[in-house]
């Protein structure tokens, strides 16, 4: 979900500064205990198992060991940000599993997703549940190193190799009734988010700024998903929503047929997205990296973000933690 670098931020986007904010016990700033029992099967998967691979894809000597044996890298996320990851007819699809689908094919195993709270990807992560976490998550320096907004360590913090670029967008009912145009008009109004990501601190960063100013802070309204935070809007209980850009664009284009949201404004702190991974596991961040450049390079990377209507999110090269 989406960063508060300068951010999930062009396009989240995020989920485009977006990709999302994390712990104690080991975890990230606004990362939490989250549910984790929810399931679905990511993306199209690779055949075989690491030994039948070892020859036909050519980064599988690069992972470690463990992955090659298995054969399988478990990948943490939370499915209810179309167009970047959501269920469909029992599956997670979307731009994230079709990258890591595509990444892939490049290291030899598969990949399978399992879906749980956006705020607990972290802990999960470095409790080794997962091999790493793909879910819109902003690449943040609080999220390399494991503090909270206050610059409190919390825990170990993870690595990144980012992949996307998003920022925050700002979404409000179709026709704006209340003539919100930026995130500064929010001051002193109800504003709906989901808990634990970038574009609830880039609220709270606002409020404060609100405050600053003289003028009466945003009441926020966090909720445990971020479907909870569309209906408040819908329902007018908030004048607006915050999000990451891309999956904001698909909200305004698909709810009630592209007449229940519009966005408004610019979508602002643009950051990288970047797939987490525990700061001991070195050798599989290298991987990554890797293989997110391989799909870049030969073009499958611009096909699927075209796929998904995601291409404002391109990257040129993949970075390890590249976030501010």
């Amino acid at each position: 979900m989406t960063a508060s670098t300068t951010r999930r931020t062009t396009a989240a986007r995020s989920r485009i500064a977006a990709v999302g904010a994390i712990a104690v016990a080991g975890a990230l700033l606004l990362t939490g205990c989250g549910d984790q029992t929810e399931s679905g099967g990511g993306s199209d998967k690779g055949s075989g198992s690491g030994s039948d691979k070892s020859n036909s894809a050519p980064l599988f000597d690069k992972l470690p060991e463990k992955i090659q044996d298995a054969g399988v890298l478990k990948a943490g996320t939370n499915a209810e940000y179309a167009p970047m990851e959501f269920q469909e007819g029992g599956k997670i699809v979307g731009v994230d599993p079709d990258i890591a689908a595509a990444l892939g094919e490049k290291l030899g195993v598969e990949v399978e997703f399992t879906s749980g709270s956006f705020d607990g990807l972290i802990t999960a992560l470095n409790s080794g549940r997962y091999d790493i976490a793909m879910s819109s998550i902003t690449d943040n320096k609080q999220r390399q190193e494991g503090l909270d907004d206050k610059g409190k360590k919390l825990g170990p913090g993870v690595d990144f190799v980012d992949y996307f670029v998003a920022g925050t967008a700002v979404y409000v009912q179709k026709g704006n009734p209340k003539g919100i145009n930026s995130i500064e008009d929010l001051c002193g109004k109800p504003a709906a988010v989901q808990r634990g990501t970038t574009y609830e601190k880039a609220l709270q960063d606002q409020s404060k700024k609100c405050t600053d100013a003289g003028q009466k802070a945003i009441k926020i309204q966090s909720f445990e998903n971020d479907t909870e935070a569309q209906t408040r809007v819908k329902s007018g209980g908030a004048v607006a929503g915050v999000n990451d850009y891309p999956v904001a664009v698909d909200l305004v284009r698909k709810a009630d047929n592209g007449n229940a949201f519009e966005i408004v404004g610019e979508q602002v702190d643009a950051g990288p997205f970047g797939i987490a991974v525990n700061k001991d596991n070195k050798q599989l961040t290298e991987a990554l990296e890797a293989a997110v450049n391989a799909i870049i390079e030969d073009g499958t990377y611009k096909k699927i973000l075209a796929k998904w209507g995601a291409e404002t999110g391109a990257i040129d090269k993949a970075v390890i933690n590249g976030g501010k």
